[in-house]
């Protein structure tokens, strides 16, 4: 594969990061402006709100965005750059559920986040310990980023330019926001929140501009008293529409996501950001995940998966799948994701080397691996190895690879890296999701023959037979064996045997398990018959 192939089949290619890519070409269809006589880089940027622990609807949005980079070099030689912006000067609201000391966050409710206390005693503030979560867990995945701090951009004077830019079209930003606005809300309705000198907390109150060049504002505290101060170097921050528009302008950011709830704050700050004289970036809305019971997922609730959780249960790669996969689909995110999301990814990568070019593109580990796929084939499937750890009950690493030796060739961790991983992440989800539901109930009527005869079956069979002589077995008991229909039959093996209501190519099973222990199985539920 040529550069030349990739970007002519890239330009045609319906995969959403190529379509998203597109959109900068069209941006910028003799590339973006030379800024004080340097090449300007094509600008991505990520916001996150540090309120809260990162969860993985936060880490989504960098990866999304990043696959829309690597797509629009593909198509591109133009430089690029993507911030990770965090707006850790917002004014904490409330105490989120899932962090401890929560008394003594209320007590700083109000004040920005990098003037709170961490609550887990580890950093110099709330908003420094949830920037260094999210950063350590983009780090651990190799993502390409500036960190940004709104705290440091607006206390260094890096935004002053732009907020005088505020202040001079303070009534043209006013114009657009308050007709959005509810009566009692637009009455008090400020583009510019100032710090209070008192009490160190970012203040809603009505401003007015004194001097917009100077950037200096007034308004009346707390108190009644009427107080004279800049808006620059960090004694105000912008109400966070306003905000996001200033900063695409200040920064020249030509590319931003961000979620279907936001559709009406990305309509209102691309008009601001007119007003302010910039363009706003290009963009799609994707869809929220949701929770087991279908509800948003939310830092400050913590009813979501912490990105550790998923990284304890699934490899990252399988994180990466399912933020891929539909992206403008809403999709529950829970532990019961986690297995499938394993096994479709491995089964698209499986695809992959014999794929043409076309089918490449719009395969999503091409998207994740940024078109280097590695080459190493996984010989069985996470899910067949929850059934055996979950039959196995406790067990280590080296144990089950004793039982992969039955199913697989020269089967050691040095030859399959990827599945020893695997291995780790299966005993962890068995245990932890697996073991406390197992239930293996007696079998009844015809099963009873059925497992008889299976036994029988296993018994005259070598202990090297394949595992697609045991599934003939197997599949022809289902057939003869008086069940209604074929599934039953399957279903009644998952029940008696393996305890759930849902399991593997029974053939893969009893070859990995082994014939002697598989017949172990099957004595001990008819045992449970009487």
């Amino acid at each position: 594969m040529t550069d030349t192939d990739l970007r002519t089949t890239a330009l045609e290619s319906k995969a959403w990061p190529y379509e998203e890519a597109r959109k900068l070409l069209k941006r910028y269809p003799n590339g973006k402006p030379a800024k004080d006589g340097q090449p300007a880089p094509i600008l991505f940027e990520t916001g996150y709100g540090p309120s809260g622990l990162p969860h993985i609807g936060t880490f989504n949005e960098v990866l999304r965005t990043t696959m829309v980079r690597n797509a629009y070099h593909a198509l591109s030689d133009m430089p690029t750059k993507l911030i990770a912006f965090s707006d850790d000067m917002d004014g904490l609201r409330k105490v989120p559920d899932n962090v401890p000391n929560g008394d003594m966050l209320r007590e700083h409710l109000g004040k920005p986040l990098t003037r709170i206390p961490d609550p887990f005693g580890t950093y110099d503030s709330f908003a420094a310990h949830n920037n260094a979560t999210l950063r350590e867990f983009l780090d651990r995945y190799g993502f390409d980023y500036d960190f940004a701090s709104s705290t440091e951009y607006y206390t260094a004077g890096r935004f002053d330019e732009a907020l005088k830019v505020v202040l001079r079209n303070f009534q043209g930003i006013q114009d657009v926001m308050l007709p959005t606005l509810r009566a009692e809300r637009a009455a008090t309705y400020s583009p510019v929140l100032p710090i209070s000198p008192k009490t160190g907390v970012v203040v809603q109150v009505p401003v007015e501009v004194i001097d917009a060049d100077a950037g200096t504002i007034a308004f009346v505290d707390e108190d009644g008293e009427r107080i004279v101060q800049s808006a620059l170097g960090g004694l105000s921050k912008l109400q966070w529409k306003v905000d996001w528009a200033m900063r695409w302008v200040a920064l020249g950011v030509d590319y931003e996501m961000a979620g279907k709830d936001l559709i009406d704050s990305v309509t209102q700050s691309s008009k601001i950001a007119r007003v302010l004289g910039g363009r706003p970036p290009e963009g799609f809305n994707y869809e929220m995940f949701l929770d087991e019971q279908g509800q948003k997922i939310s830092k400050s609730k913590g009813n979501g998966l912490s990105i550790d959780q998923w990284l304890t249960y699934g490899p990252e790669e399988s994180l990466s799948f399912f933020a891929y996969r539909e992206p403008k689909k809403a999709k529950q995110l829970h532990m019961g994701v986690i297995p499938r999301a394993v096994d479709e990814y491995w089964q698209f990568r499986g695809n992959y080397e014999g794929q043409d070019l076309k089918q490449k593109l719009g395969n999503p580990v091409h998207h994740i691996h940024d078109g280097q796929v590695p080459d190493e084939a996984l010989p069985v499937t996470f899910g067949l190895l929850l059934n055996l750890v979950g039959v196995m009950g406790e067990a280590s690493k080296e144990q089950v690879w004793g039982y992969l030796a039955n199913y697989v060739p020269d089967a050691s961790a040095d030859r399959y890296p990827a599945l020893d991983r695997l291995i780790g992440h299966a005993l962890a989800y068995a245990r932890d999701f697996v073991a406390p539901t197992l239930h293996r109930r007696a079998p009844e009527g015809v099963e009873v023959a059925a497992l008889q005869r299976l036994d029988s079956e296993l018994a005259a069979l070598p202990a090297d037979a394949p595992a697609e002589d045991i599934q003939n077995i197997v599949y022809e008991i289902g057939k003869t064996g008086g069940f209604a229909e074929l599934r039953d039959w399957f279903k009644a093996l998952y029940e008696t045997l393996l305890g759930s209501a849902q399991g593997p190519r029974m053939g893969s099973f009893i070859k990995l398990y082994g014939i002697a222990n598989s017949r172990a199985l099957i004595a001990e539920a008819l045992a449970k018959a009487g």
